[in-house]
């Protein structure tokens, strides 16, 4: 009989990490644990955790429908029919779960090159809000260590001193050498937006996520139609369900990309569907991560790695807490590498 039960793993920053909506220094985070009655050491992990002002899943209440779920876990179908929209963070957890025990427990919840260790995936090098000297430094960091795309969070600092930092990496490296992806999580307005953007584009700029905020269908057509760089959306896809719904944002708004995270749209499942349509209107899109710690980054990273991805993936996140947990995962020369010699240690997380 299929049981379930989850504990509390609050993830640590090494570092406050900033963004638009503020700093953060720790994230909430619930590890899922799904087995059977007969054979309890074999299990599947899925991670539900959530992100401040970001997530759409209601924190009040949020512990205590996690624990109804595993109270009733003989009926997660019928609770993901009827529960799992309102938390999507969960329904991405309780996904990931089922899979991984499926699969038999061993982490490996799809068999392609790179869960087999032979291929990595190439991923963006991201660069936090901070000082400039702060961001300065993290450019040269990620640059030395090989990653020839970096994404940079901006909207929070003054804006000429981010078009300093920008003119920084240009003077070195032309945008063939190095791709550069902005993140501006809504941070413009109606006002100063395009003359932002045109700014912007004197530096060859890849793409940018989410120039203004979400919900504003008619600005942000507008500017993916006016933009000289490149728009992706990403805020915006939240909360968005069914094909009809996603069909028609897209094509109100013609965005040049979208970025999906399976934590904030209910699974992989539904960023599957998001896929299939882009791609039907010839839109762009890329897998990213949402600060989950490697519980949850495995899971996309080897969903991710069923598509051959060619563009940089969003999976660079594995390094930024304290007490992740630890695991085969590895980045080398801006590549995420499921790493065979290495193995997960999970005695102290399940203890």
């Amino acid at each position: 009989m299929l049981q379930a039960r989850y504990i509390q793993h609050n993830l640590i920053f090494r570092q406050a990490a900033g963004t638009s909506r503020g700093v953060l220094t720790t994230k909430e985070s619930w590890i899922l644990i799904l087995y059977n009655s007969e054979n309890p050491d074999v299990f599947g992990l899925g991670e539900c955790s959530l992100i401040p002002r970001l997530s759409p899943d209601p924190f009040i209440g949020y512990e205590q429908e996690l624990n109804k779920l595993c109270q009733n876990i003989q009926d997660h179908e019928k609770w993901t029919v009827q529960q799992g929209k309102s938390f999507p963070s969960i329904r991405f957890g309780l996904e990931t779960a089922l899979l991984d025990l499926k699969k038999g427990g061993r982490r490996t919840l799809f068999s392609n090159k790179f869960s087999a260790g032979e291929r990595g995936i190439p991923i963006n090098g991201l660069v936090w809000m901070g000082s400039p000297d702060f961001m300065k430094k993290q450019i040269i960091e990620k640059i030395e260590a090989g990653f020839n795309c970096i994404k940079i969070k901006v909207g929070a600092i003054n804006f000429e001193e981010e078009i300093s930092l920008l003119a920084f990496i240009r003077k070195q490296f032309s945008a063939g050498e190095i791709s550069i992806r902005l993140d501006a999580n809504g941070a413009f307005g109606p006002s100063d937006v395009f003359e932002k953007l045109k700014q912007l584009s004197a530096f060859k700029i890849h793409s940018i996520e989410q120039p203004v905020k979400q919900g504003q269908y008619e600005l942000m057509a507008r500017v993916c139609a006016e933009s000289e760089i490149p728009i992706a959306l990403d805020e915006e896809l939240i909360s968005i369900s069914g094909a009809e719904n996603k069909t028609k944002l897209l094509q109100e708004i013609k965005p040049d990309y979208i970025i999906l995270k399976p934590s904030l749209l209910g699974g992989m499942r539904e960023s599957d569907e998001w896929i299939k349509i882009a791609e039907k209107h010839q839109i762009g899109w890329w897998n990213t991560s949402a600060l989950e710690s490697n519980i949850g980054l495995n899971a996309i990273a080897q969903w991710t790695a069923e598509k051959s991805p060619e563009m940089p993936q969003g999976l660079g996140t594995g390094q930024l807490y304290t007490n992740n947990i630890v695991s085969p995962l590895t980045i080398s020369s801006g590549n995420l590498f499921y790493d065979h010699t290495k193995t997960w240690e999970l005695k102290q997380l399940l203890k």
